[in-house]
């Protein structure tokens, strides 16, 4: 290390990064504390070369092509769960990324942290199931790179990925896009992807399994776009959920989102699940769900459309974008009353993606 020593207090930022000078596992959870860390750490020292869109994917032009660019790293625990496993999570998760903006996905890197000890029967099985996920998605594994740490200072494997993809010409999709009458449709079941993973790992029973609905969204997105609507913004709510996702979508566009609880498409396991735990559904992560914010005259093309597609068949309307409110997340509950649907501080469940 350097001897450049770091003036916390010279931070202008809010609690709990500044009362926290050493990360934690909130940091990683796409909350709050992950945007804070981003905006009050990475950004500033970054400096200009950073190109602050903040997106799940950048969007670049080259030579009259808009190309869509997009990098994540996995660290699930366990490395195989109910419904996937962290190699066709790692595939799935980038794909998603880059169908979030209208891209189909072309090609993918992918680098391997292995922790020394680890059964080469484990990793081969990860790596058939990334590969499988690839043919399954229509991309290319083009390069990669294998690196090991010593044991005790890994969790078995950890995955990078990265990507690239053409952005479809009818696609203008992003969070500033966003108005007040928006119609917001959610692909389908929520909170399942998480609840999954926690089962997994924390051996709990339920009357049935909970699979994850980790999947490839680009088909969905194409079907969507094949209906001449104008799609404003797209989203995965992976960590941090729902609620996270249109959290940073109503602060993106500076309005509001009014939520009707009566209509969130959530499995009564994953409800009995979370009610068990003290975990919001709405905070729980998704691998194979997307947000999409669309005009009212197109709403009901859209959703057929989903529906008819089989990652869409539980599609459902689920809010609107409000003038009121601006930034903020509202839901009417089943009772009538309104309540606050917060941006998330940390995460419920670490290690979940």
């Amino acid at each position: 290390m350097s001897d450049v020593s770091i003036d916390l207090q010279s931070w202008v930022c809010p609690a709990p990064l500044r009362d926290a000078p050493n990360i934690v596992m909130g940091h990683g959870g796409g909350g709050a504390m992950s945007a804070e860390l981003i905006e009050h750490l990475f950004l500033p020292a970054y400096g200009t070369a950073a190109d602050a869109g903040l997106g799940d994917a950048a969007v670049i032009g080259l030579g009259g092509v808009r190309l869509a660019f997009s990098t994540d790293t996995f660290v699930v625990r366990p490395l195989v769960f109910p419904g996937g496993t962290i190699g066709d999570l790692a595939v799935n998760g980038t794909v998603n990324d880059l169908a979030m903006v209208g891209a189909q996905p072309l090609a993918l890197s992918t680098a391997f942290i292995l922790e020394e000890g680890t059964a080469l029967q484990d990793i081969a099985h990860v790596a058939s199931a990334l590969g499988t996920a690839a043919l399954a998605a229509g991309v290319r594994l083009v390069t990669g790179d294998t690196k090991v740490v010593d044991a005790g200072h890994g969790d078995g494997v950890f995955i990078n990925t990265a990507g690239i993809g053409v952005i479809d010409d009818r696609a203008d999709i992003r969070p500033q896009r966003a108005v007040p009458g928006d119609v917001v449709i959610v692909s389908g079941d929520i909170g399942v992807h998480g609840v999954a993973v926690l089962s997994c790992r924390e051996g709990l029973e339920f009357a049935t399994t909970i699979a994850s609905d980790t999947a490839p969204l680009h088909g969905l997105v194409s079907a969507m776009l094949d209906t001449g609507a104008d799609l404003h913004v797209l989203r995965d709510p992976t960590r941090g959920g729902v609620a996270a996702t249109l959290n940073e979508i109503a602060t993106a566009a500076g309005v509001g989102v009014a939520l009707d609880e009566r209509h969130f498409p959530i499995p009564g396991e994953v409800r009995d699940a979370c009610g068990l735990l003290g975990l919001d559904p709405l905070q729980v992560a998704n691998e194979g769900k997307l947000l999409a914010f669309v005009r009212p005259a197109d709403a009901d093309r859209v959703l057929a459309a989903m529906r008819a597609h089989p990652l869409g068949a539980h599609a459902a309307v689920i809010g609107h974008c409000v003038p009121d409110h601006p930034g903020m997340v509202v839901a009417r509950t089943a009772l009538g009353g309104t309540r606050v649907v917060d941006l998330p501080i940390g995460e419920q469940l670490p290690r979940i993606c």
